[in-house]
């Protein structure tokens, strides 16, 4: 039988942004299951006449269509990680501070309960706003609903300027490192472990490279003001085919976290230098961000929202903004350090604070 409608999940736009993150959160919407959360998103906003609603797959983007000199585009993705007894949601006191503990709080539902929040709710925005809430963030890049919204309907991404939701402690954090992760492969010759002078040991030859890692003093590098501190780090080895068989392969796996001043292309021809002499194979590259804080209307944002902008060490999709030629900062409530763990959690005051912010931009409050 089909769900019967009054089983829907609800979604109730003019509640508190604290209590409308712990109902999006208790709607679980782990990568692949987010149809629920992005319906009952679609019918919410479907009662607010001021914004022009369309979906796409399982992202929803809402419009205004003020007529206003500038737009901005503040998005979030609604998926999250899987669940491991997390889910429902719950209040804590830890320290004197209160949270909200559950799958999904930092990362970013708390984010997401806020900007729908301020759509249904800011009908006149001094800015128009395109706001997009997508799927597949969490997973394999050809299911991000960002990306795949882009290639649908390109004309949905101008604006002068982008805030992504991502965890901040609800501080603004600038453009964001890129990333690239490598295969530094050996080969040998197989032989039987007791004759091993008859082969050749893969394994032993990796010792350079981790030689080259282990020495390996993490650079800072300042761009446009910000300074994003990169990384290289084994992340995994596999090697050998059985215990008394001597290996005739090594794989160790490798991640760059690269500063925003090079891009990817030079973040590989980089690596390449570095293990000189030794097989490559490149698994992934993506481009980071520079900090996107120069434009007037980032200006703007940064000083209604107050405090010092800081770099932003992951990956994030600003940098798929950033490719379009907008600049885009990482804006949202939560601990990074919490994203995607057991006990992940939300403190209740960065959401008000972050609510506040956007709410003090988009409405001239400072003006």
């Amino acid at each position: 039988m089909p769900e019967s409608p009054t089983t829907l999940p609800e979604l109730d736009l003019t509640a508190s942004s604290i209590d409308l993150t712990k109902t999006i959160c208790d709607i679980e919407s782990v990568s692949g299951n987010e149809a629920p959360l992005a319906d009952a998103i679609e019918r919410a906003l479907g009662d607010y006449q001021h914004l022009d609603v369309l979906r796409v797959g399982n992202t929803v983007v809402a419009r205004t269509s003020g007529g206003k000199p500038q737009r901005a585009i503040i998005a979030g993705h609604i998926d999250t990680v899987p669940v491991n007894n997390n889910l429902p949601t719950r209040f804590e006191t830890i320290d004197g501070r209160d949270y909200l503990w559950g799958r999904g709080t930092a990362d970013m539902k708390s984010g997401v309960a806020v900007q729908l929040k301020l759509a249904a709710e800011l009908a006149d925005p001094t800015i128009d706003v395109t706001w997009m809430w997508y799927d597949g963030e969490e997973v394999a890049s050809d299911k991000n609903g960002l990306g795949i919204l882009a290639a649908a309907r390109p004309d949905l991404f101008v604006g002068d300027f982008a805030i992504l939701g991502e965890p901040t402690r609800s501080d603004i954090e600038g453009g964001c490192n890129g990333t690239v992760r490598i295969d530094v492969v050996t080969r040998g010759l197989r032989a039987h472990s007791a004759r091993s002078w008859v082969g050749k040991n893969a394994i032993h030859g990796i010792a350079p490279v981790l030689n080259i890692l282990a020495a390996y003093l993490p650079a800072s590098v300042e761009v446009d003001g910000l300074v994003y501190r990169e990384g290289l780090n084994a992340v995994g080895i596999s090697g050998g085919i059985a215990g008394n068989v001597i290996p005739d392969e090594c794989r160790v796996h490798i991640n760059y976290r690269f500063a925003p001043n090079r891009s990817a292309a030079e973040a590989v021809e980089y690596l390449r230098e570095l293990f000189t002499g030794f097989e490559i194979d490149v698994v992934d590259a993506a481009d980071g961000a520079r900090p996107g804080l120069d434009a007037p209307i980032a200006q703007e944002f940064t000083r209604a929202v107050g405090g010092e902008a800081l770099p932003k060490y992951g990956w994030t999709d600003v940098a798929r903004f950033s490719a379009l030629g907008i600049p885009a900062v990482n804006y949202g409530p939560g601990d990074p350090l919490t994203a995607h763990a057991d006990d992940e959690r939300v403190a209740l005051d960065e959401i008000v604070a972050c609510e506040n912010g956007l709410r003090t931009w988009l409405t001239g409050a400072l003006a």
